[in-house]
C-alpha cells in the first residue's frame, strides 16, 4: 500500500500515524534496545507499517493483480499496485472516512508538519514535495496518478518503465478495482486488530 492507505489505516493517533508514514525509511530490527527511548505509539506505527506490507505482499487477491500488472511492468508490479490501490482509495474516499479527501489530506499535512521531528532526514525532501504538491489529493484521478508515476520514474534508472503505468491502469481498471474491493476491507480489519492487540 502507498502513503494514503498507510496513513488511513493508522487511525487517529498521531504517533501511530507518523510511524506508519515513515516506515520505509526506518531500517533494521525494531529491538527493545533500539527503540527504548522512542515514543511507544511511534514504534507501534513502524510495526504496523511492516505488518501492512507483509499482509499485502502475501495476499492472494493482490498476487493475482500483480500478475496482470507484471505483463507490462515486470518486477515493478508491486510498486505499481500500491499506487493503483491508493488511487481506488482516494477516488472512493467517502466510503472509507467521514471527512472528504481534500479536508482529510490537508489535516494530515498539518499533522506531518507538527511532528516533523519524527521524520528521518533522508525523507525530508520527499515530505516537502508531498505537502507542496498535494500528493494525497492527486491520487484521486488518473491524471494525478499519471503524474505520480512520471515523478517516480525519475528517481532511479530502474524505475523509468513505470512512467507509462497509467496505461495499464486504464486498460485493467475494472479488474484491479474488483481485487481492491475484495482485499482492502480485510486489510482494514486486520490492521485494526493489530493496533488493538499491540497498543501500549
Amino acid at each position: 500500500m502507498n502513503f494514503l492507505a498507510h496513513i488511513l489505516l493508522s487511525g487517529e493517533n498521531e504517533g501511530v500515524m507518523m510511524g506508519n508514514y515513515v516506515g520505509d525509511f526506518i531500517k533494521g530490527r525494531l529491538s527493545k534496545e533500539k527503540t527504548a527511548t522512542w515514543n511507544p505509539d511511534y514504534v507501534l506505527g513502524l510495526k504496523l507499517h511492516r505488518f501492512i506490507d507483509s499482509f499485502t505482499d502475501t495476499h492472494p487477491e493482490v498476487s493475482e493483480a500483480k500478475d496482470v500488472a507484471a505483463v507490462s511492468q515486470g518486477k515493478l508490479a508491486g510498486i505499481v499496485m500500491d499506487i493503483y490501490f491508493d488511487y481506488f482509495l482516494a477516488k472512493n474516499f467517502e466510503h472509507y472516512h467521514k471527512e472528504p479527501l481534500f479536508i482529510y489530506a490537508h489535516r494530515i499535512y498539518s499533522i506531518i508538519e507538527r511532528n516533523h521531528h519524527l521524520i528521518p532526514e533522508a525523507m525530508v525532501p520527499m515530505v516537502r514535495s508531498m505537502v507542496r504538491q498535494d500528493w494525497l489529493n492527486t491520487y484521486a484521478t488518473l491524471d494525478g496518478i499519471d503524474t505520480t508515476f512520471k515523478r517516480l520514474s525519475r528517481r532511479a534508472g530502474f524505475l523509468e518503465p513505470i512512467s507509462t503505468a497509467v496505461s495499464d491502469l486504464r486498460a485493467n481498471e475494472e479488474f484491479y478495482y474488483t481485487k481492491f474491493l475484495s482485499f482492502f476491507p480485510e486489510l482494514r480489519a486486520k490492521t485494526a486488530q493489530f493496533i488493538a492487540e499491540n497498543a501500549a
